[in-house]
């Protein structure tokens, strides 16, 4: 194959549907593509096409690539002292975004919250943990809310609850 032949499929590749390089890499390397990404498709297959062209490595390069594989230290997990540091970062960041307990925009468990949206009431009362309406228990108020208006809403914002420190600012 010549390299001025090499360079236009190449660039040919580039126009190429993701399709038409797992065909390409078909034909190259006499086996289905596992991938789907186009980006990884046009290299692999570029690569290809550029080894073809001017040559592979050298048996002197395999070999050495072969005793530089096996001579390394593989590893299957982590060092200790990476992953107990992400799992301090880890633990921090989950800690404090936010406090541990019951959501301080709801009432107290036995209250009512109420809406009226386009003339239905939506009446829901507090339980210690969860909402009831219409006699069936509900684990979050934006269920609630899409049960009886019929689209996605986000429960304290369709109830018009805000945290204490928003209240207080107003």
């Amino acid at each position: 194959m010549e390299i001025a032949s090499v360079l236009v499929e190449i660039e040919q590749l580039r126009r190429a549907t993701v399709r038409e390089l797992q065909g390409r890499y078909f034909e190259l390397f006499g086996q289905r593509s596992r991938s789907n990404h186009k980006q990884f498709l046009f290299r692999r297959v570029a690569w290809r096409l550029q080894a073809l062209a001017y040559g592979d490595l050298s048996e002197q390069a395999r070999r050495q690539a072969l005793v530089l594989a096996q001579d390394a230290d593989l590893r299957i997990k982590a060092p200790a002292h990476l992953v107990g540091s992400a799992q301090r970062v880890l633990e921090a960041t989950l800690t404090s975004r936010r406090k541990a307990g019951r959501d301080e925009r709801l009432p107290a468990p036995g209250s009512l919250l109420r809406r009226e949206f386009k003339g239905q009431l939506v009446l829901v009362e507090v339980l210690t943990s969860g909402f009831q309406y219409q006699d069936r228990v509900y684990r979050s108020l934006s269920a609630i809310v899409r049960q009886a208006t019929g689209t996605n809403w986000n429960g304290y914002a369709f109830f018009h609850l805000q945290a204490r420190s928003d209240r207080e600012s107003k």
